[in-house]
């Protein structure tokens, strides 16, 4: 024979495990080609639901963002809305006073017209009082006037005629 071969049984077997080892690549290459046409549907589904994972992830991400930026919001809504309620309490308050401020401007009005009344009428019944003493005054004065010039005879002792009268 042309190739002698070694007689040593370790050198056999380690001949045939790499003959071994290298048709198994071989064969392994082969079947992958064939197979690459052959895909599996779980491999497939795989894919998918991992697209599908990374698409919810990332809707998920957006989302959380969104609702961080609701939450702040809302937080600034809230705050408007305390101080509006809070503005509201003190305006509140304020008109109240000046309600109460007004009800006793009123009452205090209402007092010093009447009493401006009572006056204007006691003034009235002084004036008519006065032009009542003056009427009575500038005929006492007129009286007197006329006695004094003699047209008007009072005399205290009584006339003739009202003598005969009696």
């Amino acid at each position: 024979m042309f190739i002698e071969l070694p007689q040593d049984p370790m050198l056999i077997a380690g001949g045939a495990f790499l003959l071994g080892w290298i048709m198994a690549r071989i064969s392994a290459a082969l079947s992958r080609r064939f197979k690459a046409g052959e895909r599996d549907p779980r491999d497939d589904r795989i894919r998918s639901m991992d697209a599908e994972l990374r698409i919810a992830q990332g809707e998920v991400k957006k989302l959380k963002n969104a609702l961080e930026e609701q939450e702040k919001e809302v937080a600034k809504v809230q705050k408007f809305v305390e101080d509006r309620d809070e503005e509201a309490l003190k305006r509140t308050g304020v008109i109240e006073k000046l309600s109460s401020d007004l009800k006793e401007s009123v009452q205090k009005t209402r007092e010093l017209r009447t009493e401006l009344t009572d006056r204007a009428t006691e003034n009235i019944k002084s004036e008519v009082k006065l032009r009542e003493v003056e009427t009575e005054l500038s005929v006492a004065q007129a009286s007197s006037d006329l006695i004094a010039t003699g047209i008007l005879d009072y005399s205290m002792e009584p006339s003739e005629k009202d003598k005969d009268d009696k």
